[in-house]
């Protein structure tokens, strides 16, 4: 048997800087892994990919046949190298779904490192993320996580410096997003929003890890926040409660906020008691 942890991300910046003709949008963000994961397991059966998995939610929207981005890795991992292998797949479920938190994505790269070990195939990170980008725009980052600047469609990735133990809680809206909408309402802005990611490279190389709250920033959260206020009213509050800093990441609807280490419980409790039907929970990077 194989194991494998799948590690959450949030995005300490995301820009968006061009649309392809494709319809694919150019980004050009600042990924960052934190210590919530799902684990899968990889065991090798008679044939057919089997997913079983803890996640109501998954189960009862089917998720987890065909269309599931763990079944569609493993086919794709199959498929390049020339074989019809049979593997049963369990999946502990953590990290919330459709959280912007790349929760289907890291699974997915997750499958692919397992399949990889388990039946000997010696593919490099970088033949894995080549097959991920085809999955997804997160997939090749999740691949390996850390600390990454992307860019182009997400397959373009440059490591950075690890930044020093940071606090954060985490608030994730029991609503989901649809990025398609959010996106589309960000291409008909007339003066979107870009952050400065070119000053928080800067911040992170220079192990200036204090100015990453200020410098953080997403061109989405405006556009997500028209369509789902509430967004900004858990930020109001986690600032309004000793939080460094709090803000989106990816599409939404989560928030992650900042907050100095020895107030992380008592924020935790507060943002509990005022949201009690979201995930909240502190967690850490670097």
């Amino acid at each position: 048997m194989i194991k494998e942890d799948a590690y959450a991300k949030i995005n300490l910046s995301l820009d968006i800087v061009g649309k392809r003709p494709d319809g694919y949008h150019e980004v050009c963000m600042i990924m960052q892994t934190i210590d919530l994961h799902d684990t899968l397991t990889f065991e090798e059966c008679d044939e057919g990919i089997v997913l079983v998995t803890d996640s109501e939610e998954l189960n009862a929207e089917s998720d987890s046949g065909k269309d599931n981005l763990i079944v569609k890795a493993a086919k794709a991992l199959f498929l390049r190298k020339g074989e019809n292998r049979g593997v049963k797949i369990t999946l502990t479920k953590r990290i919330p779904i459709a959280a912007g938190m790349a929760g289907g994505s890291t699974d997915a790269a997750a499958a692919l490192r397992g399949i990889n070990r388990l039946f000997g195939y010696g593919l490099t990170d970088e033949e894995l993320e080549e097959i991920g980008v085809k999955l997804g725009a997160d997939v090749p980052y999740c691949v390996k996580g850390g600390t990454k600047l992307s860019e182009g469609i997400g397959e373009v990735l440059t490591e950075l410096p690890a930044p020093g133990k940071t606090a954060l809680v985490i608030c994730k809206p029991p609503v989901n997003i649809s990025t398609k909408e959010v996106y589309e309402k960000y291409d008909a802005l007339r003066d979107p929003f870009h952050p400065d990611v070119k000053a928080m490279v800067e911040a992170i190389k220079a192990g200036e890890s204090s100015k990453i709250p200020g410098l953080c920033g997403n061109s989405l959260e405006k556009v997500t926040k028209e369509i789902y206020p509430r967004i900004g009213e858990i930020e109001r509050f986690f600032e309004e409660n000793g939080a460094i800093r709090a803000v989106m990441t990816g599409s939404g609807p989560t928030v992650f906020a900042f907050v100095p280490k020895e107030d992380q419980a008592r924020i935790e409790s507060l943002v509990k008691d005022r949201f009690p039907d979201c995930y909240v929970k502190g967690h850490f990077y670097g």
